[in-house]
C-alpha cells in the first residue's frame, strides 16, 4: 500500500470544501472526481472512499490528531495522518507527515473507542436525543449499523425491463449483482462501480435506489387508473417507481416546491419511459386547494432529518441541529395537515420518512389523527425499517384511509 500525494491533495481539497464551506459530501466527491481525467477506477475509488470514511468518523480522527474547527490545511493533514495510521498505510517522508506520532495514534485510538460518542463519531446532542427516543439499546445497534458503508441497489424499471434481463445486460460491462428476497426489482452490486456509465443506465433500463426506498411504492397500493399525487417528489425517485407499478395508466401528479428538482425528474421521466407524470410546482396555496379531495392515493415523502440514512450521507450528522429538528417537526406536521385535503374519501394518505426518530414518525402520526382533517382518516398499516435488522437504510411508512 503506497499513498500517492496527487490523490491526497484531492481528498485533503475536498475536505476543506465538506468541512469549512458546508458544502455536501455528495457534490463535492463528485465535483472531485471530475478535475482530473487521467485518474483510473482504482485512483477514483481511493478518492472517493477515503473522503467518505473521514467524513464519517471526523469526530474521532479529529480528536485523536488534537485538532478543533474550523480546520485549517494543517488540521487537515494531521487528519489524513490518523486515517492512514490506522489504515495501515506507511506515511511517506512528506513535510507535512513530519513527527507524526504514529505510537500516539494507536494509542489514543485504543482509548476513545471505549466511550460510544467516539467510537461511533457523533455529536453529544444528536447521541444524547437518539438515545432518549430510542433508548440505549436500539440507539447502539442502530448507530453501529449507520457506520457501515451501504450496498449499491438498482430497481430494474419494470416499465422496460426485468430484474434477470438487466443483469444479464449489465454483465456485459462486467458489473456483476444479486437478487434481493423480498424486493422483487431489486439488485445490489457486487462491487462499487460507475453504473451511471452504462448503456443500461443511458436507456433507462434501471435507477439507483436503496431495497428500502423501494418499499415505498408498493406500500402506497397505487393502481393503473388512478389518480396520484407524489406531494414530495423532490427529483423523482419515488414518482418513477409509482409510474412503473402504475404501468403508465392513469394520472400522476408530482408536486414540488423547487422548480429544478421538478426539471430533473422530467429529465430522469424521459430516460425511463414514465409518461404519465405530470409536475406541477407548489407556488403557491392554490395548487394544493385546487386538488382537494381528488387523489386516491397521496404520497407524503415528508422532508425529515435523515437520520436513517447517515451510511450514505455522512455529513449529514454534522449539518444537522437541534433547532432543525425542532423546526422540521413543525414542519412535517404542518406538511401532513395541509396536504391529507388532497385525499379523496376512500382514498389513502401515505406518510414516509427516512429517519428512525420516533417523533418524526409514529408520533407525527398520533397527532396528525387528533387533528381537524386527521379525525377523518384511520391508520391502516405502518412499518419500520432498521438499518440494523434489514441491513438497508432506515424508513417509517404509515398508511392511513380516509372515511367514505
Amino acid at each position: 500500500m503506497r499513498l500517492h500525494k496527487n490523490l491526497v491533495l484531492a481528498v485533503l481539497n475536498g475536505l476543506h470544501q465538506i468541512f469549512n464551506e458546508d458544502k455536501y459530501a455528495d457534490k463535492v466527491v463528485a465535483q472531485v472526481l471530475k478535475s482530473d481525467k487521467r485518474w483510473g477506477s482504482r485512483d477514483r475509488g481511493f478518492i472517493a472512499e477515503t473522503s467518505y470514511e473521514i467524513v464519517r468518523w471526523k469526530r474521532l480522527y479529529a480528536t485523536i490528531a488534537e485538532v478543533q474547527e474550523p480546520l485549517n490545511r494543517d488540521d487537515l493533514w494531521r487528519i489524513f495522518a490518523v486515517w492512514a495510521t490506522l489504515r495501515g498505510y506507511p506515511l511517506p517522508e512528506w513535510k507535512p507527515f513530519d513527527g507524526t506520532p504514529t505510537r500516539r495514534i494507536k494509542g489514543r485510538f485504543e482509548t476513545l473507542r471505549k466511550e460510544r460518542k467516539y467510537r461511533e463519531s457523533i455529536p453529544d446532542w444528536l447521541d444524547e436525543l437518539a438515545a432518549k427516543s430510542l433508548g440505549e439499546k436500539k440507539w447502539e445497534k442502530e448507530l453501529e449499523a449507520l457506520n457501515t458503508v451501504a450496498p449499491v441497489v438498482l430497481r430494474a424499471n419494470s416499465l422496460k425491463i426485468l430484474p434477470k434481463l438487466l443483469r444479464n445486460a449489465l454483465l456485459e460491462d462486467k458489473i456483476t449483482t444479486q437478487y434481493l428476497s423480498k424486493y422483487p426489482d431489486a439488485l445490489v452490486l457486487d462491487e462499487r462501480s460507475n453504473v451511471f456509465s452504462t448503456e443500461a443506465f443511458q436507456k433507462g433500463l434501471f435507477e439507483v435506489q436503496d431495497a428500502a426506498s423501494q418499499c415505498v411504492a408498493p406500500f402506497t397500493q397505487a393502481e393503473s387508473g388512478m389518480r396520484v399525487i407524489d406531494a414530495c417528489a423532490g427529483a423523482g425517485g419515488k414518482s418513477l417507481h409509482l409510474a412503473a407499478l402504475m404501468q403508465n395508466k392513469g394520472q400522476l401528479i408530482a408536486l414540488d416546491i423547487h422548480q429544478y428538482k421538478l426539471r430533473e425528474l422530467k429529465r430522469r421521466a424521459k430516460r425511463a419511459g414514465a409518461h404519465n407524470i405530470e409536475t406541477r410546482l407548489i407556488d403557491s396555496t392554490k395548487v394544493i386547494k385546487k386538488l382537494h379531495q381528488t387523489a386516491d392515493r397521496v404520497l407524503l415523502d415528508a422532508p425529515c432529518s435523515g437520520l436513517g440514512v447517515l451510511r450514505r450521507n455522512p455529513d449529514a450528522k454534522w449539518k444537522l441541529s437541534q433547532e432543525f429538528i425542532e423546526r422540521i417537526l413543525k414542519e412535517q406536521q404542518q406538511i401532513l395537515t395541509q396536504y391529507a385535503h388532497m385525499v379523496k374519501p376512500g382514498g389513502k394518505l401515505i406518510y414516509v420518512t427516512c429517519s428512525i426518530l420516533p417523533q418524526e414518525n409514529e408520533a407525527q402520526i398520533s397527532e396528525f389523527l387528533t387533528t381537524e382533517i386527521g379525525q377523518s382518516f384511520s391508520l391502516e398499516k405502518e412499518n419500520h425499517f432498521w438499518p440494523s435488522v434489514q441491513g438497508f437504510d432506515g424508513f417509517y411508512m404509515a398508511r392511513l384511509e380516509r372515511k367514505a
